[in-house]
């Protein structure tokens, strides 16, 4: 059995150095540089905490605009680069994970599949008011919001299987979630607000 003893290039770690450097210094060739070496590592971090190839990319591409707009944070050596990125992607994958969680409070506050979510301070009366309420909103959007929030709360299909079925891209589809649920909300409240 023969060892032999692993060494590090040292060129290859200036080299890192260097970019890192360059970064820092606002050169837009080294943040080139930078995403074409590391973002399959970013991409893949981010797939696998995320499970979903379509945030993941998101997460990506917002993981090199952070890098880029606070590059004066990095200090330049030859393993800080990398760890520096996977710590960027650590907090973008938090932001997607928020997103989630408030687009799927609202969506529970708003709507449910078989109509509003039900408190024990409501009455009946006022539950069926308000169920009305949102499918007259829904009905009154346009489409494609109209058909993606149907998709959405009553098909109950996935933001991936809305574009799909749709063609839109993902991006445009949770945009339109996100402004119908949102304008959900506010013609509910105005709707509470009048009841009172």
């Amino acid at each position: 059995m023969v060892t032999e003893a692993v060494t590090f290039d040292d060129e290859h770690d200036t080299s890192v150095e260097d970019v890192a450097a360059r970064l820092v210094a606002g050169d837009e060739t080294a943040l080139e540089e930078v995403y074409d070496r590391w973002s399959a590592l970013v991409h893949t971090y981010a797939h696998r905490a995320l499970g979903d190839a379509h945030d993941a990319e998101d997460a990506t591409q917002q993981v090199f605009v952070a890098a880029w707009h606070s590059r004066h944070t990095l200090t330049p050596s030859p393993s800080a680069l990398p760890a520096w990125l996977i710590g960027i992607a650590r907090h973008k994958i938090s932001d997607v994970r928020a997103a989630r969680a408030r687009d799927a409070r609202r969506a529970e506050a708003a709507i449910t599949v078989d109509g509003v979510g039900i408190t024990s301070e409501q009455s009946a009366e006022h539950d069926v008011a308000e169920q009305l309420v949102i499918r007259q909103v829904v009905q009154d959007l346009p489409d494609p919001r109209k058909t993606i929030l149907f998709l959405a709360f009553w098909e109950g299909q996935s933001h991936a299987e809305i574009s799909e079925s749709t063609g839109l891209p993902l991006g445009t589809v949770k945009s339109h979630v996100r402004r119908g649920l949102i304008h959900i909300q506010q013609q509910l409240e105005g709707v509470r607000r009048e009841s009172r």
